[in-house]
């Protein structure tokens, strides 16, 4: 009974809540309660909107520009985004910005519809994931980003917003199941009709592909004079539509099905670590990846022999295949020590780059390749001068700041989305007062903040660990920069060679008063 969906909505709920009450600040989105009877007021017209899809990498990336009017009496500021269901968990990295003002995010939303029940006690709770699903046994209830605009916007006053964001889950394999040396296809299922609360008056869609094979997609009747859709090399244009007499709400069902002859990857969980040591001027990261090829199965076994004849082509650049064969992570020059490992050990099959001015490359290969349905998991770490990416700040006293990116994995030009990321920070022994917050990039995570203490060798009272954890988060997250302000006094670092010090000083002091026992049997002669 209980859907995937609904917990990660759930997810996404709970970490507005917390992402406000943390210290982060500048988050941008909060949450919002709504009753079973609410409609979105129609003070908005959408005057004129132009939707992009898509679809050249393993999930989709939607961008609408949207030219919206105030039709109301009065100043209005909270615009209305819809999304079913069972999708809004599938969504992640909603950003929206006034055209403007294209450098700063607006304040975004989550508003869901949410049960009261009574329960023995009189009082009442919020439901929100298994019970959550009788609201959607009666009508499915649509749920709402709310995009609150950075002033109201008078009385017939236009403004123009940029509305992305990206969604996992949404892309499957057709047919499922295809021969080891077959090409791959995608089905993507959307509306013609972008979905809105308010009246649109004019619309299209552009649909952008990774290549030209598009052998089947849904035409329109009778919505334009000419053909629908237009093509375009690798892009479709459905529209432009006139919708003025079109009642909010309709949708026209398009499908498409499409060539995506590479691997569809679903990292199901990734826990990024990253420890700072000022006494060794160190900076270690580790990453554990659990990845997953949702893409078409195998209709039939392996063959280690086609396979080989197969990889002999690919590596010529000849063909493509679904599979999985490598990955390219990128990382600062400087990157040393690098390892990557699996459950069975260590896995020669890598190459590291370290000449690179402006990156290191780290190539890897898995022990096997990665087919539909197939899943591996790993780990890889480096490491990097301290001073790469920690700095002292001159205005406060024994305060730093650290600079790191939010994602440093696979670069494939596929793309990689994360279910879930787990991101952690451990700071040296002694330091405190820790404050972070995100910087650059689009669609940046809710995050779920956790603040403990982290035990490694020699310690006394353990190391401060910063914990951020998102969901539905993709490759573009690289982009992202988490910066992290701590303090840390200047005896602080004497904390580790003291410990020792005393750890030693104990040792010889106990061997002494253990050799100084008389362990003899017999009575000692005088």
């Amino acid at each position: 009974m209980r859907l995937s969906s609904i917990a990660s909505a759930a997810l996404a709920l709970c970490a507005g809540v917390l992402a406000a009450e943390s210290n982060l600040t500048e988050s941008r989105t909060t949450h919002k309660i709504l009753t079973g009877d609410f409609k979105p007021p129609q003070v908005f017209e959408n005057t004129n909107l132009v939707r992009t899809i898509n679809l050249e990498k393993g999930y989709v990336r939607e961008t609408t520009n949207v030219l919206i009017t105030n039709t109301d009496k009065s100043p209005q500021s909270d615009y209305y985004i819809p999304f079913e269901y069972d999708s809004i968990g599938k969504i992640g990295g909603f950003d929206a910005r006034d055209k403007k003002n294209p450098d700063t995010p607006l304040e975004v939303s989550i508003a869901a519809l949410s049960a009261v029940l009574d329960d023995q006690g009189g009082s009442s709770k919020y439901v929100y994931a298994d019970e959550y699903k009788m609201l959607a046994d009666h009508g499915r209830p649509t749920q709402y980003y709310v995009i609150h605009l950075s002033e109201p916007l008078p009385p017939k006053g236009t403004v123009t917003l940029s509305i992305s964001w990206h969604s996992l889950g949404l892309l499957t394999a057709l047919p499922a199941s295809i021969k080891q040396e077959d090409k791959q296809y995608l089905v993507y299922k959307f509306s013609a009709y972008v979905p809105s609360v308010y009246k649109t008056v004019k619309q299209k869609t552009k649909v952008k592909f990774p290549s030209a094979d598009v052998p089947e997609y849904s035409t329109t009747t009778g919505l334009t004079s000419s053909k629908d859709p237009e093509k375009q090399g690798s892009s479709f244009t459905y529209g432009p539509y006139d919708t003025a007499k079109v009642e909010p709400g309709v949708a026209y069902p398009v499908t498409v099905r499409y060539e995506f002859n590479k691997p569809l990857l679903v990292c199901t969980a990734l826990e990024r670590d990253v420890e700072v040591s000022h006494w060794g001027g160190n900076l270690a990261t580790e990453e554990r990846y659990w990845l997953r090829h949702d893409g078409a199965t195998l209709s039939n076994h392996f063959s280690r022999l086609a396979w080989g004849t197969q990889a002999f082509y690919l590596a010529a650049g000849q063909g493509s295949t679904s599979a999985l064969r490598e990955l390219k992570v990128a990382l600062k020059p400087g990157s040393v020590d690098p390892y990557f490992t699996d459950d069975i050990g260590n896995v020669s099959t890598s190459r590291f780059r370290p000449n690179n001015i402006r990156e290191a490359s780290l190539e890897l290969k898995p022990r096997y390749p990665l087919f539909g349905g197939w899943k591996y998991s790993f780990r890889i770490g480096w490491n990097n001068a301290l001073s790469t990416a920690v700095r002292k700040l001159k205005t406060q006293s024994d305060t730093y700041i650290l600079s790191i990116p939010l994602v440093e994995g696979p670069r494939n030009a596929e793309g990689i989305q994360y279910e879930s990321l787990t991101f952690r920070v451990i700071l040296p022994e002694g330091a405190k007062n820790i404050r972070w917050q995100t910087h650059g990039g689009t669609g940046v995570p809710t995050f779920l903040e956790e603040q403990s203490l982290h035990k490694t060798f020699m310690d006394t009272v353990g190391r401060t660990e910063l914990i951020l954890k998102a969901s539905n988060v993709v490759d573009e997250a690289k982009d992202v920069t988490v910066l992290v302000t701590y303090e840390y006094p200047w005896l602080a670092g004497f904390r580790k060679p003291v410990t020792i010090f005393l750890s030693l000083a104990g040792t010889f002091a106990l061997a002494w008063a253990i050799g100084s026992v008389d362990t003899s049997i017999g009575r000692r002669k005088k």
